[in-house]
């Protein structure tokens, strides 16, 4: 994907999914979701590609597909809004768009909690607030999305579970003990199956390397987590 031409193409994406959306048949939410959920695929190798603010971007779209009702699609445009801004470094708008993550899902109908494609249950919602938080610096809100997601993730769920364990590990950046968290890292990273360390994964690891100043690369912790996200 070439991550320049991305935001041009934003508007023909979210034309083609407004058209595939609402051509089944099929609840007014779930037509919302599918086209959240289409957007929201759009908007994940933007961030694989480090080009958060078109990612930001196409998350604002999102929410305004989604409107502001307490659908499982709104409180996905939510979140994902969040981790974008979070990552463009617009803090503000990143705690925002999580207060009204949070309270969208307060109010999300139980028939939209579900663990299904067309439904937004709370172990979704955590998955995004784990790493909204931890690119914020919110170290403590940032661990218990992380706890309550990991323990709501089935033991097979392979990338989640590493994406989790690569945001705990920045959170230790964050608290100040950048050699722990370099070694949670390349533990994560080591212990995936071959394949596995590309895009969100590979993404993941190395804004965190990119996050570790400068005089800090000599280290024999920094230069192994470069070595593996290297590989």
């Amino acid at each position: 994907m070439v991550v320049s031409a991305a935001p041009s193409r934003c508007g023909a994406l979210l034309g083609g999914l407004a058209y595939g959306a609402w051509s089944w048949s099929g609840t007014e939410a779930q037509h919302r979701f599918v086209l959240c959920g289409g957007v929201a695929a759009g908007w994940l190798p933007l961030l694989a590609n480090g080009a958060p603010k078109a990612a930001a971007g196409l998350a604002d779209r999102a929410r305004l597909a989604a409107g502001t009702r307490p659908t499982a699609a709104a409180v996905l445009a939510a979140a994902v809004a969040a981790r974008s801004y979070a990552l463009n470094h617009q803090s503000e708008q990143a705690r925002a768009a999580l207060t009204a993550a949070d309270a969208l899902m307060a109010r999300l109908p139980e028939s939209e909690r579900s663990d299904t494609w067309l439904t937004y249950g709370e172990q979704k919602h955590h998955v995004h607030l784990s790493h909204a938080f931890t690119t914020l610096g919110d170290t403590r809100r940032a661990r218990e999305s992380q706890a309550r997601a990991l323990e709501l993730s089935a033991p097979t769920s392979t990338m989640t579970r590493t994406l989790l364990n690569i945001d705990a590990a920045a959170c230790s950046h964050h608290d100040g003990d950048t050699e722990q968290a370099c070694r949670r890292t390349v533990d994560a990273l080591t212990g995936l199956p071959d394949g596995y360390r590309t895009g969100l994964v590979r993404r993941r690891a190395l804004d965190l390397y990119e996050a570790i100043p400068a005089q800090h690369h000599r280290e024999r912790a920094v230069r192994e987590l470069r070595d593996v996200v290297a590989g």
